[in-house]
């Protein structure tokens, strides 16, 4: 039988739940071509947000195409105008003909390096050569609104790991680069997400940037405990299986309300069902989850300092005031110096996320470990 709970990809259909208030907005978004930035903790849901979205926007509007695009192992300039165009051309082209042709029609200075793999619904490859590019960026920028203008199509171009691009050489003047272009695209929006949000921060809320103002901010909260609790349920339901109303807040709150441990947590209490999931369950599946990774945790603190660690152990007692002589004498904490670069190292390390005033972890399982078995 299927497992009922999936994690670690885009979840879709009666996988995702709630953010309906998040839907409607980024939905509205995309018919309207506003830009949108998404900025919230890894694994938080941005990318099966934006996949929910995109397929009811595209439903409500037969002219609207949207192009998905990962960053992840774009690290220059070359790499980032290659996917943008081959991605845009894919995703308007009905036929593999058809992104050639557009492949030929939409670069007048720039001759894009064309290859199609074996199989014929192979996506187009397209690269270019790169000293010619530096001088004529602006079609490979360009490509989007022009395809749009001419086919008579909206776009919505959706790229994830967009802070990526933060760590280009000479970034500030990409970023500059990028924004004189899209600004004033009135055919294709962007939907820019990222997973390291400390880096989002700053490219979109920092005046400073270029970056700052392009669009809409959507700041994701945590999911209500009730609605991640009637989804256990009805996930449990599905498959012939109960769970106890106890057992599934249990889930919820081991995992404070995480989405991606949500659904890994539920799944490995799922496993161990054969009727009715109780309280104990819950608790024995935790306690292997916590154990699965701590192999993973143990390489994660290595990479700490001592004042780090020092400073951790404190947030983790609920130290209220952990600059004050008391609790820095208490927790082996040098300084308030040091205070500050462990909060920025340790943010800047997605370890830690600030957010509202408070810092806290972004990841509820290695909290737990650090403090029932590494601290202790």
């Amino acid at each position: 039988m299927e497992t009922p709970f999936v994690f670690g990809k885009i979840a879709t259909d009666r996988n995702f739940t709630d953010r309906e208030t998040e839907t409607l907005c980024l939905v509205q978004n995309f018919t309207s071509l506003s830009n949108t930035i998404i900025i919230s903790p890894r694994r938080w849901g941005k990318s099966s947000l934006v996949n929910k979205a995109a397929e009811l926007a595209a439903k409500q509007d037969c002219q609207l195409r949207i192009c998905t695009i990962d960053l992840f192992n774009v690290r220059n300039e070359e790499q980032f105008y290659s996917i943008l165009a081959q991605k845009v051309i894919s995703s308007t082209s009905t036929r593999f003909e058809e992104a050639v042709a557009s492949a030929k029609k939409f670069f007048s200075r720039l001759v894009p390096k064309i290859s199609i793999g074996t199989d014929p619904t192979n996506e187009v490859s397209i690269d270019f050569d790169w000293e010619e590019i530096k001088r004529n960026p602006d079609e490979a920028l360009e490509l989007a609104e022009n395809i749009a203008r001419e086919k008579g199509l909206k776009i919505v171009v959706c790229i994830d790991e967009f802070q990526n691009i933060a760590e280009f050489t000479d970034a500030d003047y990409f970023q500059k680069k990028l924004r004189s272009h899209w600004q004033k695209h009135q055919h294709v929006a962007y939907c820019l997400y990222g997973s390291k949000r400390h880096m989002m921060m700053e490219v979109f809320t920092n005046p400073s940037k270029p970056f700052y103002k392009f669009g809409n901010i959507m700041f994701l909260n945590k999911i209500d405990s009730k609605y991640l609790v009637a989804f256990i349920n009805e996930r449990f339901a599905d498959t012939g299986r109960q769970i106890t109303h106890s057992a599934s807040e249990l889930i919820v709150e081991l995992t404070d309300k995480h989405p991606y441990y949500v659904q890994q947590l539920a799944q490995l209490s799922w496993l161990r069902t054969q009727d009715i999931c109780s309280v104990e369950t819950v608790q024995e599946a935790f306690n292997s989850l916590v154990n699965q990774l701590s192999l993973l945790f143990v390489t994660i603190t290595e990479t700490l300092t001592t004042q780090q660690l020092n400073y951790l152990r404190a947030l983790i007692a609920g130290e209220k005031s952990i600059s004050s002589t008391e609790t820095m004498h208490k927790y082996h904490i040098s300084s308030t110096t040091s205070i500050a670069r462990s909060r920025v190292a340790l943010v800047k390390n997605d370890i830690l996320d600030f957010h509202s005033g408070k810092y806290s972890f972004q990841d509820p399982v290695y909290a737990h470990w650090l403090k029932t078995q590494y601290f202790q």
